[in-house]
């Protein structure tokens, strides 16, 4: 945890041998066995679950990922005690409107990347100068790289004023 409220940069630096071991432990996992339902009314299926674990242990790119998120500008800052990861992405286009946008829970800021670019340059995507953001994607408190909390109580009604 850190009280600085300094804004310092960060960049994704996974080491291979973490990404092996989640590889390993997912791997490792041990599944439930069959269901025995044939729809989701008793929860996720096993053959997805099995697919999730395939895709995860086989077919991801972590270093792709990562890749794409050291593109973008990223830094962490404290916030009511805990270190906050976010990207900051300034429009080209002036008067830009400031946003902040927040993933839910579970989630990363992963799933903000697609909108990033029609958000920050919409002529590049069809739009208008005006409708040009100056986006702020911060990870939640214990997501992704922001830090854990301490203490019980980030939930929505706690983040939107820490984002404030």
């Amino acid at each position: 945890m850190s009280n600085e409220t300094e804004i310092r940069p960060f960049r994704v630096d996974m080491p291979d041998e973490a990404i092996a071991d989640l590889r390993r432990r997912i791997g490792a996992a041990r599944l439930p066995t069959k269901e025995l339902v044939t729809d989701r009314s008793q929860g996720v299926q096993l053959a997805t679950i099995q697919e999730l674990a395939r895709y995860w242990t086989t077919e991801y790119d972590w270093r792709k990922c990562e890749a794409t998120l050291n593109a973008l500008p990223m830094f962490t800052t404290g916030i009511d005690g805990v270190d906050v990861h976010f990207i900051h992405v300034k429009s080209r286009h002036q008067n830009a409107l400031p946003l902040i946008i927040t993933h839910g829970w579970p989630g990363s800021v992963i799933e903000m990347l697609g909108v990033i670019g029609p958000l920050t340059d919409p002529t590049a995507h069809g739009g208008s100068a005006e409708d040009a953001f100056d986006l702020v994607v911060p990870s939640v408190p214990g997501y992704g790289f922001s830090g854990e909390p301490a203490e019980i109580g980030w939930n929505p009604g706690r983040v939107a004023p820490a984002w404030g």
